[in-house]
């Protein structure tokens, strides 16, 4: 499975995409990701996951958009 995943941070959120969640998620929250070291503390806002890792990546992408950051808002706040 590939998880396309949102981290609430301390400045607002991170999107991205992994193949394991729940290592992805502890490296994020030991800051050992350099995207998000210096916005800690972090937790888990939400994750979708996927059988195809490149739907995951068109959709992580797509989230990243402007009317995907509108789309997280209306079915994820």
């Amino acid at each position: 499975m590939h998880y396309v995943y949102s981290l609430k941070c301390n400045d607002g959120y991170y999107v991205g995409c992994t193949d394991d969640l729940r290592d992805r998620v502890d490296r994020h929250t030991k800051g050992q990701v350099l995207a998000t070291a210096n916005r800690l503390p972090l937790k888990l806002d939400f994750y979708i996951a996927f059988q195809n890792k490149y739907l995951a990546f068109d959709f992580e992408k797509y989230l990243k958009s402007g009317s995907g950051r509108l789309f997280i808002k209306k079915h994820f706040s």
